[in-house]
């Protein structure tokens, strides 16, 4: 019996997301791509409202959307921290990364695959609940508006 096809387009959309996230890095390793855009949309999601985190998780590939939300608090959100130290170092402790430069290259990473597969509307809404000193993450040269 095959699978539904929800489950063959989810995980068609997850390896896409995946590979870009590996070109961006310019990796070939899948397993780090995962744990770099999983580090950095967890991060992302704790500093927005829970009602802006559920908007953006509504443009996300149904397999990227759960591991957007797992081991979401809602009731924890938005954290507090306004600079981008702050921000780079939760990154790094979330995807493993070796310090803030790997995570502001994990971020930049990420902001590009989104400027790719999220409205720019849905990307402004983000933007506009970040702190002014956290948007340069976003908004890097070829990351999103």
């Amino acid at each position: 019996m095959s699978e539904p096809s929800i489950i063959d387009r989810s995980a068609h959309q997850a390896r896409a997301w995946l590979n870009e996230m590996a070109a961006e890095l310019g990796i070939s390793d899948h397993r780090t791509a995962y744990r770099v855009l999983r580090g950095v949309l967890h991060t992302l999601r704790d500093r927005l409202t829970a009602e802006e985190s559920a908007q953006l998780a509504a443009q996300l590939p149904t397999m990227i959307r759960g591991i957007y939300y797992e081991g979401f608090q809602p009731g924890r959100v938005p954290e507090a921290y306004h600079d981008v130290d702050a921000f780079l170092e939760r990154v790094s402790d979330a995807a493993l990364l070796e310090g803030k430069t790997q995570a502001s290259v994990a971020t930049e990473a990420v902001a590009k695959v989104l400027a790719r597969n999220v409205s720019t509307g849905e990307l402004d809404d983000v933007l506009a609940q970040l702190p002014e000193s956290l948007r340069p993450l976003f908004t890097a040269p070829g990351g999103t508006s």
